[in-house]
């Protein structure tokens, strides 16, 4: 497996898709049913243009199978942190070490840019990302902020290191 910055030639459909269909399996019994079959495909493709942010791609015998982006902090009382803003892979990948493997190259690229403290938010609910993330050496701070997706109020945490 390759992890590489997205470059012009890729398809921001295919990278789309692999949060569209990254989201429908890892937060269903999470997230209604109802939004998750409405997510249009495409849905993410505007995000890989969002000004000061870094893509990644995991790429497996040619076929993008994860992505992951990063930034400076987004929140005002954490602007002195990197933020890991997104980890997905294509469901069949998932388990198998290649989030571990684009998890520690948004660490790696956050220190290159001289954060030393690093943030990630993360749905309560969503108790594997949590367990991956603590292995990963992140703790659940008593941050949160109230949400609703599809009409659910959910809860995110904030998770630093």
């Amino acid at each position: 497996m390759n992890i590489r910055y997205i470059s012009p030639n890729d398809d921001p459909c295919e990278i789309s898709n692999i949060y569209e269909q990254s989201w429908k399996y890892a937060y269903k019994g999470i997230i209604p049913q109802s939004f998750l079959d409405s997510i249009p495909s495409g849905k993410w493709v505007k995000s890989l243009d969002t000004p000061g942010r870094t893509h990644f791609v995991a790429e497996q015998g040619g076929r993008l199978i994860g992505t992951a982006s990063i930034c400076p902090s987004r929140w005002e009382n954490h602007k002195s942190c990197g933020e890991i803003v997104s980890i997905y892979l294509l469901p069949e990948f998932m388990g198998k070490g290649h989030g571990r493997a684009l998890f520690e190259r948004c660490v790696s690229e956050l220190e290159k840019q001289g954060f030393e403290k690093m943030i990630l938010w993360v749905l309560e609910e969503n108790s594997r990302a949590r367990r991956f993330y603590e292995k990963c050496g992140f703790v659940c701070t008593d941050e949160f902020i109230e949400d609703n997706i599809g009409g659910k109020p959910l809860r995110e945490i904030l998770y630093a290191k």
